[in-house]
């Protein structure tokens, strides 16, 4: 019996109320990024936001070709779930890569959401205007 290898290796990241499911695969001749079936550079316009999904592709000095599927959240925690979802991938095809990503916080995953507005206050903390006359 032969043992056979994924044609690629899944990772989930999030962010807010972002998620996404990146697949790599390590094994394609062309380095092509896809992200909801549009272009890397059709969906994330700003050179910002394309810094933010490829820093762990920095770091490392080597590329993948990628599909991402996100859906939620605003376009940057779109692709800060991008971002975590392709570390963990990474770590999936090569667990020495952690020591690596692990001093940039690629693996953490970001806690903070948007606070619930509470009853009696105009936002979540913000109370109503006080005046003494």
């Amino acid at each position: 019996m032969t043992k056979t290898h994924a044609v690629y290796i899944e990772g989930v990241g999030r962010r807010k109320t972002a998620t996404a499911r990146v697949r790599i695969y390590p094994h394609a001749r062309e380095k092509k990024v896809e992200v909801n079936e549009k272009a890397f550079e059709a969906y994330f316009p700003f050179e910002k936001q394309r810094k933010t999904v490829l820093a762990p592709f920095e770091v490392l000095g080597k590329r993948f070709a990628m599909t991402v599927q996100v859906r939620g959240g605003g376009v940057m925690a779109q692709a800060e779930a991008v971002r975590h979802g392709l570390t963990r991938a990474l770590e999936k095809n090569d667990p020495d890569v952690r020591k690596t990503l692990k001093p940039y916080g690629f693996f953490t995953r970001d806690p903070r959401k948007k606070e619930r507005k509470k009853p009696g206050l105009r936002g979540a903390r913000r109370p109503q205007q006080w005046r003494k006359r």
